[in-house]
C-alpha cells in the first residue's frame, strides 16, 4: 500500500504518532517497550514487526532458561577472561530474575528442575575434565549468584532417566525452563495495556534520517519518529551492516505425548549444541547446528536432512531408546552470533540504538538487554 492511500486519520494516529519505533515484536524488543513507558508513560511507543508472530527466535526458542552448562563455562574461559566469563553469568542470571520479577512465575511457567550435562562413553576424558573443574567454577561463580555447589556429578541418576550411551552426568541446580509461548503472550499483553501499538507483517526496508527526523520505509508505508530501537538480532544486519551479527538457524522438533516420560528438567549435550526437555509429556529436542555452521548460517527458516537425520537418530537411540516415539512437530527459529559473547547494545547512528546479539541465550538475557538500550535511547 502506498503512503498517499492512507487516510488523514491512518497518518495522524499510526504512521506519524510515535516518539520511539522498535523493530522486533520479540523478548528484546518488547523489553525495551515496557521499560520505556514503565520511565515515561507520556511516550509514544510503537513496534513493527515483519512477521505474523515475532520472527526470529522469540516464539520459537526451546523455552530453556539457560545459566550455562560446564562444558560450556570452560569454552567461554579458553577464549575470554576469567572476568567476562563472570560478567557473562552474572548478566543472564540478573535478566532472568528481571523476567520473572516483569511478568511472575505463573504468567510464564517457570519451573526450575534445574539442568543435566550428558556425556557419551567416548566422552569420558571430556567428561572427567569437566569434573575436575566444578570445584573450580562452584567457587567463581557462588559470588554473583549466591549459591553453593551449582554443579554437581549426577552420574547415579542416568539409569533413572533411560538414556542409552550415556556415560557421565553433571547437574546444574540454576538451570530453568519456561514456555515460550505463554512468556510472549505475557509480555505482548502488558506493553499493550500500557499503550504501546505492535503492528504485525510490517516489515522495515530502510531507514533514513534527515534533519533530526527519523523516517522508517516500510512494506506498508512510511512512520515518523524521533527515536528508534532495533531490537532484530539475527536480522540486524539486514538493516545495518556493519553491525557484528550472523544468523544460527536452530531446528526443533516436538514428539507426540510419551506415556509414562521419566526426563525432567532441562539438558544438554555435545557442548550445548544439543538440548531437550519434558514439555507436556512430549519430548522437545533441538540442536545440530555444529554439524554444519556454514549451512545454518542463514536468514531463512527451514530445515535440512542432514540436521533431522541426527535429531531422529540422537532421540530414538540415546534419549528414548527402545520405546516408541513418532515426532509431531518441527520448526526452526533464527539466533544472532557473534565472536564476542557480550550482546550490542549501542547507538549505530544519531537517535537509533540497537539491542541485538544474544548468541541463542535470548530468553535469560532479553530481558536486560532490552532494558539497558530503553535506558540509553532515554539518556541521550
Amino acid at each position: 500500500m502506498a503512503p498517499n492511500t492512507f487516510s488523514y486519520w491512518e497518518q495522524i494516529s499510526f504512521l506519524n504518532n510515535a516518539d520511539v519505533i522498535i523493530v522486533g515484536s520479540g523478548i528484546v524488543g518488547l523489553n525495551a517497550a515496557l521499560q520505556l513507558k514503565t520511565r515515561q508513560p507520556q511516550l509514544k511507543v510503537m513496534v513493527l514487526e515483519r512477521g505474523f508472530l515475532p520472527s526470529g527466535a522469540s516464539t520459537k526458542n526451546a523455552g530453556f532458561a539457560c545459566f550455562g552448562a560446564v562444558s560450556e563455562q570452560l569454552s567461554y574461559l579458553e577464549t575470554t577472561s576469567e572476568d567476562e566469563v563472570v560478567k557473562l553469568a552474572d548478566y543472564k542470571w540478573r535478566g532472568l530474575k528481571l523476567l520473572r520479577a516483569n511478568l511472575g512465575d505463573s504468567q510464564i511457567d517457570y519451573q526450575q528442575h534445574g539442568g543435566y550435562e550428558l556425556f557419551f562413553k567416548d566422552e569420558i576424558e571430556q567428561a572427567e575434565a569437566c569434573t575436575d573443574k566444578l570445584p573450580y567454577l562452584n567457587k567463581l561463580l557462588q559470588k554473583i549468584i549466591g549459591v553453593a555447589d551449582i554443579y554437581a556429578v549426577a552420574n547415579a541418576k542416568i539409569a533413572g532417566f533411560g538414556f542409552n550411551s550415556v556415560s557421565r552426568m553433571i547437574y546444574n541446580s540454576c538451570e530453568g525452563q519456561i514456555d515460550t509461548g505463554k512468556m510472549m503472550r505475557a509480555l505482548l499483553n502488558k506493553v499493550q495495556r500500557m499503550g504501546v501499538l505492535v503492528l504485525n507483517s510490517c516489515q522495515v526496508e530502510r531507514i533514513d534520517t534527515n534533519a533530526g527526523s527519523i523516517t522508517i520505509n516500510t512494506a506498508q508505508g512510511n512512520f515518523k519518529c524521533d527515536k528508534a530501537i532495533i531490537a532484530t538480532n539475527a536480522f540486524a544486519q539486514q538493516l545495518f551492516p556493519q553491525l557484528d551479527v550472523v544468523p544460527g538457524r536452530g531446528q526443533v522438533l516436538v514428539t507426540k505425548t510419551i506415556k509414562g516420560l521419566k526426563l525432567q528438567g532441562t539438558y544438554h549435550f555435545k557442548e550445548g549444541y544439543y538440548y531437550f526437555r519434558n514439555i507436556n509429556g512430549r519430548v522437545l529436542f533441538g540442536g545440530g547446528r555444529n554439524l554444519d555452521f556454514n549451512a545454518e548460517q542463514t536468514w531463512d527458516f527451514g530445515h535440512t536432512e542432514k540436521v533431522k537425520q541426527q535429531l531422529t537418530q540422537y532421540l530414538q537411540e540415546v534419549i528414548l531408546p527402545g520405546q516408541p516415539v513418532e515426532i509431531d512437530y518441527w520448526w526452526s527459529g533464527i539466533m544472532g552470533f557473534g565472536e564476542d559473547i557480550k550482546p550490542i547494545t549501542r547507538q549505530v547512528e544519531p537517535n537509533i540504538f540497537c539491542a541485538v546479539r544474544c548468541n541463542g541465550m535470548g530468553v535469560a538475557m532479553g530481558s536486560l538487554v532490552g532494558e539497558e538500550v530503553a535506558e540509553l535511547a532515554l539518556r541521550s
